[in-house]
């Protein structure tokens, strides 16, 4: 019907979309599209309807239960003929009355019987001599209410499924709305301006022109000149089939001639015809135009759109491989150095050094503890307490050291920490070339990270139980000693030492007294 409204030039961006969906491409790209978005009984399928040329499911409630990618091919070849893919299963026909049939089918097929939906697409390629080159999709109408054999969420449901159609950046909003309705209040309008703020992608129709109130004439023509709610696609004005006609066997054709005399006789509209914003061949015309558009400025005809997410594609396969084995190599990393072709050899040299540490260690302790004692009179008074203290954690720390040096033997430590010890010309490059040759080089990088270990670690475990635990320890018996009766004898003061200070007191007060008198006297 409006075979002439795309150029055969622009044909072939049309196939190379719907090819690529075809074979699933939209999974993992985004593909320019046009998604049909309304309320129920917003005239949606009668605007379809008149677009492809046949008739679509019709009724109450939901009807649309699936999305159905509409692919209308024109060829002046063929006088009409009709392929319906869905779930791995592809049937064509050639008669238009089949449509129906074939796409309740496919929904119940899909969805169930019922009033359930689902996401699966249906596709449904029409070719004919007598539609338009255009490829859209319908989606569920949207409902608010769940009716006898839906889910509480249904609404919820339907909302989710049109967002993720819609939220692609390259696909053109097709707003179904009503003329006899409130254009804010629309929730159709609401979900393209939440994906679509700008209104960049979104065209709107209005249906239904010849409901609306006697009056509201000039209501709906401020909304087709964008002075309402401002989209940059604009408005288009539409009349199709009514269900009184659809009653009658109006067809299609007879519709389209219908609606053109509705705007020519029309005394509000008949200038929207002029300035091409009514009638469902405009409506054609500027979604041909706009896909067509909408192709040619996105990436897909590009080779890199495939490219780089295929590229992207092979590297993450490859990586999990590497990823595998790096993730082994670090879970066995430090206990095999790397540098040495004969590791266990290795191995035995450090243990040996190791081991004549462990006498300088033990050494250092016995001198540490000889030098710390309690005073003599808490020495007294905590006897035999005060000694055994000592002892204990002296032999804690003596068995402490002893583990320390039995987890050296294990020979451990990261390779990069071992790597920075390393000459920059002995760098471990994972090779067993001139391997011997960097033996002492290698030997002396590990020596001086085990040496730093005990250097750090043994100084702090003496430091740790001699000192601070001791401490503790001593603080708590001492704690003790407010509850027997001689705590006032423990506590005095050693009897030299107190006469000593007794001797400096005095002294102290004849000093003061000669310094007053000297006061008093000359001054």
């Amino acid at each position: 019907m409006f075979q002439d409204q795309l150029a055969e030039k622009v044909r072939p961006f049309i196939d190379l979309i719907d090819d690529m969906r075809s074979i699933g491409i939209d999974k993992e790209l985004p593909l320019p599209t046009i998604a049909v978005v309304g309320d129920q009984s917003s005239g949606k399928s009668s605007v379809l309807e008149t677009l492809s040329g046949v008739a679509l499911p019709r009724g109450t409630g939901i009807v649309t239960r699936c999305p159905l990618l509409l692919q209308l091919c024109n060829d002046r070849t063929v006088k009409w003929e009709a392929v319906i893919s869905y779930g791995g299963k592809v049937v064509e026909f050639d008669e238009p009355s089949e449509v129906v049939r074939h796409v309740e089918h496919a929904q119940n097929v899909l969805a169930g019987k019922g009033v359930g939906i689902c996401e699966d697409l249906i596709t449904l390629k029409i070719t004919s001599s007598t539609v338009c080159d255009l490829s859209l999709i319908d989606l569920p109408g949207i409902t608010r209410v769940a009716v006898k054999g839906q889910p509480d969420d249904i609404g919820a449901h339907i909302k989710n499924l049109i967002l993720k159609f819609i939220k692609n950046k390259r696909t053109i909003i097709l707003v179904v709305v009503p003329c006899n309705v409130d254009i804010a209040t629309t929730e159709a309008l609401k979900m393209a301006q939440e994906m679509d703020p700008e209104g960049t992608r979104t065209l709107a129709i209005l249906t239904k022109p010849d409901l609306i109130d006697p009056g509201a004439e000039k209501n709906v023509l401020e909304i087709v000149h964008n002075r309402v709610i401002f989209l940059n696609m604009g408005y288009v004005i539409v009349k199709c089939r009514g269900q009184k006609q659809i009653d009658e066997n109006m067809s299609i054709t007879h519709a389209i001639e219908e609606e053109l005399e509705f705007f020519r006789n029309h005394e509000h509209f008949r200038s929207l015809l002029r300035e091409e914003k009514a009638t469902t061949k405009c409506l054609a015309t500027k979604l041909s135009n706009a896909l067509v558009k909408q192709i040619k400025v996105s990436p897909t005809k590009h080779p890199t759109f495939i490219c780089s997410p295929y590229t992207k594609c092979t590297l993450e396969n490859m990586w999990s491989v590497h990823q595998v084995v790096d993730e082994y190599d670090q879970k066995h990393r430090g206990t095999e150095l790397p540098g040495f072709s004969n590791y266990r050899v290795f191995q035995h040299v450090v243990q040996k050094l190791v081991a004549k540490l462990k006498i300088p260690a033990m050494t250092t302790l016995q001198k540490i503890r000889g030098n710390i004692s309690l005073p003599p009179c808490i020495q007294d008074s905590l006897c035999p307490h005060g000694f055994f203290i000592f002892e204990q954690q002296s032999n804690i720390v003596k068995a402490r050291i002893g583990e320390q040096f039995e987890m050296e033997m294990l020979v451990y430590t990261q390779d990069e920490i071992f790597n920075k010890h390393l000459p920059k010309e002995e760098k471990a490059e994972g090779s067993d070339h001139n391997t011997r040759s960097k033996y002492p080089g290698l030997l002396k990088s590990y020596y001086e990270i085990v040496v730093q270990r005990l250097a750090d670690q043994v100084p702090m475990l003496i430091h740790y139980f001699i000192l601070k635990e001791s401490a503790k320890i001593v603080c708590s018996e001492m704690l003790d000693l407010l509850h027997r009766d001689d705590t006032d004898i423990i506590l005095q003061e050693d009897s030299e030492i107190g006469q000593y200070r007794a001797k400096l007191q005095a002294q102290a007060d004849r000093l003061l007294l000669a310094n007053d008198k000297i006061i008093i006297n000359y001054v």
